[in-house]
């Protein structure tokens, strides 16, 4: 350090000369007659020193409106109004910076910058403080400020007891005003406007207001100190710190200086564009957040409450796709079959290319496991050019798995409608309810009673999740729900969608899939190559009928990985490069084929016959028999039976005892005879009015002792009349009768209608009769 240097002579204000060196400085102020210390760390600035001490050693401190004290501060940042100062001592460190203690002389005016150096000077003119002499106003406001500023030492510990009797003993009011304001703590700004006033009664005033203002600030500070003083753990002294620094601040004007993370959630909450309510309840939110500590339980809510609240897609959309040939060709490639669906797509596609605002429809598909429900969205997602996201609705038994949890519960979400549409990333994607017949209620509440504003399009653009408890917008959400079954939805539910059935696929359509789709996707899944196995048509088939009688495609496509299965085992052996697969083979892959059949032909003697049944997983044939044994007037129903089937066959037994003439049954017969009904398969529960016509004809064949035509089923509902009613499920169970060589279905008269879901080769084999008599299907099915 260079040795320190003083001035040899004093120098006083009256020998200021007109240019000056102008030292800029940065969150401090300097009074005439005050003393400052500085350390100097810019180039220019101690280039500045150096000259004026080889000089007069003074110069002019003029306050910059910058407060980064590390660039070069230009005349457009500083004030016009300064002191100038003398520097009293000046010493240099080893790092080429400067330390200065310097004294006040008097203040100053800027007239001209000069900038003919590499540091900055100026012209200036002294100014000199008018109304500096003791009068009644002068006296009044000195004691005024005394006296407060006693108070101000008293409560402040880094102002010393002696600065109270210093300022006492000052009978001038112009250094008064300046020492008592250089002395407390104002913002640097305020003590500028001090120096600036040249006006003793005027600076006076000032003063007094930034006395007062400090001196509530103290007591204030003070007072909460006193208050929260007793019984205070660590976390009542964090909060009492920043209630303390929160009063202080609201005292001063102050805003509060905003965290990162406040900031951040405040520029999403502005980027997002959040429609007014949601962006009103953010902004409430960010508010509490930003009173609060960081370890506060609460701040973790609030945080993750304004996450979910930023992260969501208020005003993000996919442009549709609406080429409509494009979307045609997108869904013949991924799905074979399903007209209707694909009719109804393509319907959506046209409208939304003539009509951008229309809504998106609430479409269901229903039909058995594995006939392409839940991949048939994802083609559409895909055709549609939008995002794609699905949650399984099978076994929610919670409300608040749909609307969410409200805040006030520990580790509270939104529900899954909300959680899909961030993840989806945008508020137009297609949303697929998987299994919305599976969904039940419990104490939790009902969740299909939730869906009901999720699936109502004159509802749901307001849909309400109560833990955003703000309304968020789903109408261009294209919803689409997957079902099994449609009567276990609940009627209102079931009235806002359109349904769709996948009436499941003939064996023809599985060839066709298995061999387009299936067997290619299980070679690659069990890395093979298409030269390496080949599975014949025939052997398709045969797993069709024999190993898979099924109407969706899960169970063939897993046979189907089998055989590649022992394939791929052969060829890693080295035993084949290429293999074959046929009919025969199949046995070695999958074992014995554990369907029999032409079921069908093994209706040997009377009062058996074929019905037809609809299940969940598709059609199935159904037989019926009937025995008669020696007793009186008993009627014996077993195979599991449901209550409207067990009607149906009173029914029958009340028909042909009321008929019996006619149909040439002899009187005697139900007077000597008990009967017995039984459907095999009797660990499988059987119900529905559409077996009555078949066990009124086994009943008839058995009484008769004519036996029931080969190749023969019939399905549908009888009445006490002979009537024969319609049924449902005409589709599902003429493909399990062709896929049971049934050659003759008799049907009710007013089915006719439903035959046009019926493929046509289908319909070509097979001999229909539409009767609503049941005189008529006696003598059709009767030998």
């Amino acid at each position: 350090m260079d040795d320190l240097k003083t001035p040899s002579r004093k120098i006083t204000s009256e020998n200021i000369p007109d240019i000056i060196p102008i030292l800029p400085i940065v969150d401090t102020n300097l009074f005439p007659k005050m003393v400052l210390p500085l350390v100097l760390i810019q180039h220019e600035a101690v280039e500045l020193i150096d000259e004026a001490m080889a000089g007069n050693r003074m110069l002019g401190l003029l306050l910059s409106k910058r407060s980064d004290i590390d660039s070069r501060h230009t005349a457009e940042d500083l004030y016009r109004i300064g002191t100038v100062a003398i520097i009293l001592k000046m010493s240099k460190m080893e790092d080429d910076k400067a330390q200065l203690l310097i004294q006040g002389l008097d203040r100053f005016r800027v007239r001209k910058f000069l900038q003919d150096k590499k540091y900055m000077q100026a012209r200036i003119e002294v100014k000199k403080s008018r109304n500096a002499n003791r009068n009644k106003e002068n006296r009044a406001l000195m004691a005024n400020i005394v006296e407060q500023y006693e108070k101000i030492v008293a409560l402040s510990p880094g102002l010393p007891s002696e600065m109270g009797h210093m300022i006492k003993s000052l009978q001038e009011p112009n250094v008064l005003a300046d020492m008592v304001a250089s002395t407390i703590n104002a913002p640097v700004l305020e003590k500028q406007k001090v120096i600036e006033l040249l006006d003793v009664n005027k600076r006076l005033k000032k003063v007094t207001r930034l006395v007062n203002d400090q001196l509530d600030i103290l007591e204030m500070g003070s007072k909460i100190q006193n208050q929260v003083k007793e019984d205070m753990d660590k976390r009542q002294r964090e909060y009492y710190l920043r209630q303390q620094l929160k009063a202080i601040k609201e005292e001063l004007g102050e805003t509060e200086d905003e965290s990162v993370e406040i900031k951040e959630y405040r520029a999403k909450i502005e980027e997002r564009g959040l429609p007014a309510e949601a962006g009103k309840e953010g902004e409430r939110e960010l508010q509490r957040l930003s009173k609060m500590h960081p370890s506060s339980s609460e701040y973790i809510v609030a945080s993750t409450y304004l996450d979910w609240l930023t992260s969501l897609p208020w005003n993000v959309s996919s442009n549709d796709k609406l080429d409509i040939k494009e979307a045609r060709r997108i869904l013949n490639n991924d799905h074979y079959g399903l007209e209707k669906p694909k009719k109804r797509i393509l319907e959506y596609l046209a409208v939304r290319k003539l009509k951008n605002d229309s809504k998106g429809p609430i479409l269901c598909f229903a039909g058995p496991p594995g006939t392409g429900k839940t991949s048939l969205g994802r083609s559409i997602a895909r055709a549609l050019g939008r995002e794609f996201v699905r949650i399984a609705l099978g076994g929610v038994r919670d409300e608040a798995e749909i609307r969410g949890h409200r805040r006030t519960y520990v580790g509270a979400l939104p529900g899954r409608i909300i959680q899909c549409l961030r993840k989806a990333g945008t508020k137009n994607p297609v949303f697929m309810l998987d299994e919305i017949d599976k969904v039940s209620s419990s104490y939790h509440g009902d969740p299909s009673s939730a869906l009901l504003e999720v699936l109502d399009p004159e509802q749901n653009f307001s849909f309400s999740d109560h833990y955003l408890d703000v309304p968020f917008d789903l109408s261009d959400v294209m919803f689409l729900t997957t079902a099994n079954v449609l009567h276990t939805i609940p009627a209102p539910l079931r009235d806002r969608m359109e349904v769709l059935e996948l009436n499941g696929y003939t064996e023809e359509e599985k060839l066709k899939i298995a061999t387009r789709y299936l067997i290619p996707r299980q070679r690659r899944a069990n890395g093979l190559k298409s030269t390496q196995i080949k599975i014949t048509n025939g052997a398709v088939k045969k797993i069709i009928s024999g190993y898979t009688r099924e109407s969706g495609l899960r169970n063939l496509e897993r046979h189907i990985g089998s055989v590649c299965r022992g394939v791929a085992s052969k060829v890693a052996e080295g035993k084949t490069r290429n293999l074959v697969v046929g009919q025969k083979d199949l046995h070695e892959y999958l074992g014995p084929a554990p369907n029999m059949p032409d079921m069908a032909l093994r209706i040997e003697n009377p009062g058996v016959v074929v019905g037809l049944a609809w299940t969940p997983y598709g059609g199935e044939i159904l037989f019926i028999e009937a025995v008669a044994m020696k007793g009186g007037k008993g009627l014996a129903l077993t195979g599991q039976l449901g209550d409207v089937m067990k009607e149906s066959a009173s029914t029958a037994l009340s028909f042909i005892r009321a008929n019996a003439k006619k149909l040439k049954v002899d009187d005697s017969f139900f007077s000597n005879h008990d009967l017995h009904i039984h459907v095999p398969e009797g660990s499988i529960p059987k119900d529905g009015p559409s077996a009555g016509v078949a066990m009124l004809t086994c009943l008839t064949s058995l009484m008769t002792r004519r036996r029931v035509k080969k190749r023969l089923a019939m399905s549908g509902e009888i009445t006490l009349r002979g009537e024969v009613l319609p049924v449902g499920g005409i589709k599902e169970k003429v493909i399990a009768a062709h896929r049971a060589g049934i050659k003759t279905i008799i049907l009710p008269l007013w089915n006719r209608k439903d035959m046009e879901d019926v493929p046509d080769y289908i319909r070509n084999s097979i001999k229909f009769y539409f009767i609503d008599k049941m005189e008529n299907v006696l003598e059709i099915a009767l030998d």
